[in-house]
């Protein structure tokens, strides 16, 4: 099924999460529309903006535990999960 292109499970679970999650937001959005909001940053973000901060965010985390071997890779999930929950709250 996923013979097109070099697909791993794993792959194919991180694509279908972030699908989800777009799907999940942009279901939010729509049933609780929300104005923006200023953070940290001093920026207006909405929840989408802080969906891309935390994705883009996860991703150089994850690059920079690869990087310089910190540990297994399932540990850069934590670091990221705390990530995505700080920059919810005050972002």
């Amino acid at each position: 099924m996923l013979d097109w292109m070099a697909w791993t499970p794993a792959t194919a679970i991180f694509f279908a999460v972030i699908a989800g999650l777009l799907l999940v937001f942009t279901i939010l959005a729509i049933k609780f529309p929300e104005t923006p909001r200023v953070g940290v940053l001093r920026i207006e973000t909405t929840r989408g903006d802080r969906l891309f901060i935390t994705l883009l965010g996860s991703a150089f985390i994850n690059l920079i535990w690869l990087g310089l071997e910190v540990g297994p890779q399932p540990y850069a999930l934590l670091v990221c999960l705390v990530y995505a929950f700080a920059v919810f709250r005050w972002v």
